[in-house]
C-alpha cells in the first residue's frame, strides 16, 4: 500500500477556495491520508510554496503526529501544541509564526503551487514546538520511510 494524502477541501492539482487563503479566514484544510506504512512511530507535515518570488515560502509545520491519526482537522489552531492530534506540536511558518497561513501570492504573479508534503517516520523525533521547516527536515534525516504529496493552486 502506497502512502496517499488528501483533502476535502480541493482536488489534487486543482484551486484551493478563498476560506483557506489569506483573502478568506485563513484557516487549515482538513486533510486525510492511508496507507500509512508498518513500523511508522510519528507523521510530519509541511506546506510550501515553492513559486513565491523571495523563493521557497513555508506555510505551515506540523509534527509529531500520532501514526494512528488519519488526517487533519479543518482550522488548527496557531498554537504550539495541537488539541487534535494529540501530541502534534507545530513549527513556525515563513511569516515567523506558528501554525497554518494560507495562500496569499502577490496580484498579477501568476498561478502558485502550494505542496502539502506528509512524512511517515520511523522513530519519535525528540524536538520542541516551533520548528522552522529546515530544522525539521534536518531532524526527520534518515527516519523518513515514506512521503506523499498534495499540491493545490492559487493566484490572485
Amino acid at each position: 500500500m502506497t502512502l496517499t494524502i488528501t483533502s476535502t477541501a480541493f482536488a489534487a492539482g486543482q484551486r484551493i477556495p478563498s476560506k483557506y487563503t489569506g483573502e478568506g479566514a485563513d484557516v487549515s484544510p482538513a486533510l486525510s491520508w492511508s496507507g500509512v506504512p508498518a513500523g511508522t512511530v510519528e507523521l510530519a507535515l509541511i506546506c510550501d510554496d515553492p513559486d513565491a518570488p523571495a523563493g521557497d515560502w513555508v506555510h505551515w509545520v506540523i509534527y509529531k503526529i500520532p501514526a494512528t491519526a488519519t488526517g487533519l482537522p479543518e482550522g488548527i489552531k496557531r498554537v504550539e501544541k495541537v488539541v487534535e492530534p494529540t501530541g502534534a506540536l507545530q513549527g513556525k511558518n515563513s511569516w515567523g509564526t506558528l501554525g497554518y497561513r494560507g495562500p496569499m501570492p502577490p496580484p498579477g504573479h501568476g498561478t502558485h503551487h502550494y505542496h502539502f508534503k506528509l512524512y511517515a517516520l520511523d522513530s519519535a523525533l525528540s524536538v520542541p514546538a516551533g520548528l522552522t521547516k529546515e530544522k525539521l527536515l534536518e531532524a526527520m534525516r534518515g527516519h523518513i520511510k515514506a512521503q506523499a504529496e498534495l499540491v493545490g493552486t492559487y493566484s490572485r
